[in-house]
């Protein structure tokens, strides 16, 4: 019996900080290392096109900066198909199908877009599109498993709600998929801890290849605080539970043993323990990608292999796609 489908993906928009890596790419690894699933894990830069890096030199680099992340993480192209979405044109072609489907006030209710237009910010129609694209991006593959954070429960409940509209109105064609909530932290600022952390403002971000020295010195300034006591409270003490949140990541440990560990010490005694595990969980990081940028041929083998597997599966999908709607003759 062959197993479930399980799709997620990560956009290339610059370098990932440790938010990302404890929200996705080490549960990526886990679910991969499972072998519950039949994993595929992409490369979303047809997503990222939503916000343009300064110029396609740029947009190639973190393609292939992110496809060493991945591999760095311990993806394996030989357990998961790991591929890049743009090289795939059943994705897009899926998206415009499902976008016949979907409600206009359904995509301007998404949060993404609500909010940057709230803001006053002139929001692209990419960004409205971009809930469908997600949605094309799972059901091209039949997948039953989604791993999902609570803010992407929306997004979800679209792709649900397109394909159970189109099996409706079509016939039987779509996987309707599940959500994975995963036990994943959700990391904030270092700086300001009601905030995530975001790659936006460096200072206050965690990079998974800092060196040593910038992880310790980031930790050191961290924002605390008051009192003295190491103890878990998300809303009296922000910043002490989000440095929990990042030590129990790191070490696999529970809040409770993390708490236990650091009974009698100071925050500055806590912050060295948590730089000391951080640079130490990422130290083998670090150097598989250092290795990695150093053989972009391999890089780019990895995706074509990958985009090129994956894009036999999609083709199958959308070629029933068509003959679903009747415009395959």
């Amino acid at each position: 019996m062959s197993k479930p489908i399980l799709v997620s993906g990560i956009q290339p928009s610059g370098r990932l900080h440790i938010g990302n890596y404890l929200g996705a790419l080490k549960n990526f690894v886990d679910l991969q290392n499972s072998g519950k699933y039949s994993c595929y894990f992409f490369l979303a830069d047809l997503h990222s096109l939503t916000e343009y890096p300064a110029n396609a030199g740029e947009q190639k680099k973190r393609i292939l900066e992110l496809t060493a992340d991945f591999l760095a993480a311990g993806l394996d192209p030989k357990k998961s198909l790991i591929y890049q979405h743009s090289q795939i044109p059943a994705h897009a072609e899926l998206t415009w199908i499902l976008s016949s489907i979907a409600p206009e006030g359904d995509l301007r209710r998404m949060t993404q877009y609500k909010d940057k237009s709230a803001r006053g910010e002139e929001a692209n129609a990419g960004l409205l599109f971009y809930p469908i694209l997600m949605a094309a991006d799972i059901l091209i593959y039949d997948a039953k498993f989604v791993p999902v954070g609570n803010d992407q429960d929306q997004h979800l409940e679209l792709t649900r709600t397109l394909a159970r509209k189109f099996n409706s109105k079509f016939g039987k064609t779509f996987v309707e998929p599940q959500g994975l909530h995963t036990a994943t932290p959700r990391v904030m600022s270092l700086k300001d801890p009601t905030k995530k952390m975001s790659k936006s403002q460096p200072e206050t971000c965690l990079f998974l290849d800092d060196s040593p020295a910038e992880i310790e010195k980031k930790i050191k300034s961290a924002t605390t605080d008051s009192g003295s006591a190491v103890r878990y409270d998300q809303k009296e003490k922000p910043g002490i539970s989000n440095l929990l949140d990042i030590y129990c990541g790191v070490t696999g440990k529970t809040v409770p043993q993390a708490i236990k560990e650091s009974k009698g010490k100071n925050y500055g005694a806590f912050k060295q323990a948590v730089a000391a595990a951080v640079v130490k969980h990422l130290a083998p990081f670090r150097t598989r990608k250092r290795e990695l940028m150093t053989h972009n041929a391999k890089l780019k083998m990895v995706l074509a292999a990958g985009s090129a597997r994956a894009a036999k599966v999609a083709n199958v999908k959308i070629a029933e796609v068509k003959r679903a709607i009747g415009i395959a003759l």
